[in-house]
């Protein structure tokens, strides 16, 4: 990191409101135009480390909230509390409290159908939208969507049913041996998700497709691998952060993500016109992301491009954790994506 990114301070913070508390991290000018950044599973606010000095040095203020269940912000007992609703109501309750209007919204994974949300039900609140790794879809978020679109081709549908998809049916049937897998060893569970992409298993069934046969996660062991950390996405006080913050509040959070399902669908159904988007959209797609597989022969972001009609598409040589595997790269593309379709935010 050059000395200049080194100097621009990250500060800490919290959006109180009679609802929800969100614990926020932030750097660049107070005035400077507002750039959010929203994490998804596993994960913190923490995880957009390589953005925000990055784009605090080209004048944004850029924010990275903990979601809901994650890290410092609120923590819900009941899973209902975790339907995507309610956490773009947490950021809509972000920006009024940044005295702001509207943001550029940058999502992954679980982050990215709350900021398509936004872009959907809230599109003033947005001067535009970019996601990593997870496509826009506008019936919703949810297993009965996302299986009509997997690729027979690596997934028959004899032999795997619910394609690489498989997992999240996994949650909804067997919620409690979810959670205890992750939990039974938490800082192994972070080493062993957080893995740079590996290029030889192009073409080949993801581990998730055989979640529900082998009874967890992790190939019938009850808990995770003890790997090695990989330090291409990241570092010793990088891991201890997940660490400490999961073993903290525990799985029950994030893993409730994945059980509303129907509620995530309806919300989908508010939005009018077949939730078609107009407003400046980038999508990376991750080359070597084999759940979010969205190159070759998959279908995943075929109702993104026809429900977006000012869609930027990118490449990142990269698995699962885009933004902490190939920061430049990613860092790159948005740069690109801003100079070229919302000029007016370095003017």
């Amino acid at each position: 990191m050059s000395s200049s990114l080194m100097l621009v301070p990250t500060t800490e913070h919290f959006a109180k409101s009679d609802r929800n508390s969100s614990f926020y991290l932030a750097c660049g000018p107070e005035t400077g135009p507002l750039i959010i950044f929203v994490h998804g599973w596993p994960e913190l606010g923490h995880s957009w480390r390589h953005q925000l000095p990055v784009f605090a040095a080209l004048g944004f203020r850029a924010i990275a909230p903990d979601m809901r269940g994650y890290g410092r912000s609120t923590v819900y007992t009941r899973h209902e509390d975790y339907a995507v609703q309610h956490a773009v109501s947490d950021m809509l309750a972000l920006l009024q409290s940044l005295g702001r209007d509207q943001a550029l919204w940058v999502g992954h994974d679980w982050g990215s159908p709350v900021v398509w949300s936004l872009a959907s039900h809230h599109p003033e609140r947005c001067v535009g939208v970019a996601n990593l790794c997870v496509p826009y879809l506008p019936e919703g978020f949810a297993p009965q969507i996302l299986i009509p679109l997997v690729d027979r081709t690596i997934y028959p549908e004899e032999q795997f049913p619910a394609g690489q998809w498989d997992y999240q049916l996994f949650y909804e049937e067997n919620f409690d041996r979810a959670r205890s897998c992750v939990e039974a060893d938490i800082a192994a569970t972070v080493r062993a998700l957080f893995r740079q992409g590996d290029p030889a298993n192009v073409g080949k069934p993801a581990p998730t497709a055989f979640t529900r046969k082998s009874g967890d996660f992790f190939g019938g062991l009850g808990r995770a691998p003890d790997l090695p950390m990989d330090i291409s996405v990241m570092t010793d006080v990088d891991c201890c952060a997940y660490v400490e913050a999961l073993e903290r509040n525990g799985f029950f959070g994030p893993d409730s993500w994945y059980m509303n399902a129907a509620s995530n669908i309806e919300y989908a159904k508010q939005v009018g016109d077949g939730g078609k988007l107009s407003l400046p959209v980038l999508f990376l797609h991750g080359t070597y992301d084999f759940v979010c597989e969205t190159t070759a022969n998959s279908r995943f972001a075929d109702p993104m491009r026809k429900a977006c009609s000012n869609l930027t598409e990118g490449y990142i040589k990269s698995g699962h954790y885009m933004a902490q595997e190939q920061p430049v790269a990613v860092n790159r593309a948005l740069a690109r994506f801003i100079a070229e379709k919302l000029p007016q935010l370095l003017s």
